[in-house]
């Protein structure tokens, strides 16, 4: 299908793009087939096509419509304008930056669109590690780092590199959307030393990291008092299953013992009731003899 004069296909980036907090980045589209752009209107917006991130129209920059966190912070790169290609420039990139966007060309009455992704990532401060104090079982140490964005991932080592799987993580975030996170991780034995924190930026790839050292006194010890009393529960235990089991069987027997003997004592009294009806029968058989 061949396109008229008049008509093109935008295109942007395949790709997301990568930008870094407080730098700078540029959202590039063109259109196929080449031809200049000096005289379209072109518009780059967010979700709706009323939040405007930059407008170009009439060969100048319109700034009535844009939304406010980006007046002045947006520019048009015009280089190749008559090849066909436009691209905004953001500075002082932030992290509400983040996201989907899409550019619009309008030559005459035929307009189209396409859409970008603007991933940004920014590394925050080096960890701090500390001790809060001891677990029943073990030490407490909380990490924790502010100012990064995205949320960044958190892992914990041992001295031999061993990763520990089982900590809290908690986090928040700012007014200006940069993530704070702090991660608490029980400590159980002493002979893991020194202990590592880890954060680290998913898209740049770039990690900061702070080791510790645990000194032995920190962990509680076992009391051989704490042993004996477990021996002792133990034992009392058993003692105690059993007695219930001692007492559970004599209440039985003693309970069989008194149905034998009921069951004897209603054998007698029937044997007995037999006899009564028996000698009664008998002496009215005496007395119809006479």
């Amino acid at each position: 299908m061949s396109l008229s004069t008049e008509e093109f296909v935008v295109i942007g980036s395949s790709d997301p793009i990568v930008a870094v907090l407080g730098g700078s980045i540029t959202l590039p589209c063109h259109v196929s087939p080449a031809m200049s752009v000096e005289n379209m209107e072109l518009r780059w917006f967010r979700s709706k096509f009323s939040e405007a991130v930059f407008i170009y129209q009439n060969q100048q920059e319109q700034r009535e419509e844009l939304l406010a966190q980006y007046t002045g912070r947006t520019s048009l790169v015009k280089d190749f304008l008559t090849r066909g290609e436009a691209a905004v420039r953001i500075h002082d990139v932030q992290a509400f930056d983040n996201g989907l966007y899409t550019c619009f060309f309008r030559k005459g009455s035929f307009y189209e669109e396409a859409g970008l992704e603007l991933k940004v990532a920014g590394v925050g401060s080096a960890p701090q590690v500390h001790i809060t104090g001891p677990e029943e079982d073990g030490v407490r140490v909380v990490c924790m780092a502010s100012g990064w964005f995205p949320k960044p991932q958190v892992q914990w080592r041992a001295v031999s590199g061993e990763k520990f799987l089982t900590f809290s993580e908690t986090q928040a975030q700012d007014a200006e959307g940069l993530f704070t996170i702090e991660a608490t991780l029980v400590v159980r034995h002493s002979s893991s030393g020194n202990v590592t924190c880890s954060v680290l930026n998913p898209i740049l790839g770039q990690e900061k990291e702070v080791a510790i050292f645990i000194p032995e006194p920190f962990f509680p010890r076992s009391s051989p008092w704490k042993l004996a009393f477990m021996v002792i529960l133990t034992v009392l235990m058993f003692l105690l299953l059993g007695a219930a089991f001692y007492i559970m069987r004599e209440h039985t027997a003693k309970h069989r013992e008194i149905q034998e003997w009921e069951k004897l004592q209603r054998d007698k009294e029937e044997n007995q009731l037999t006899k009564e009806e028996a000698l009664k029968a008998r002496g009215n058989a005496g007395q119809g003899s006479w």
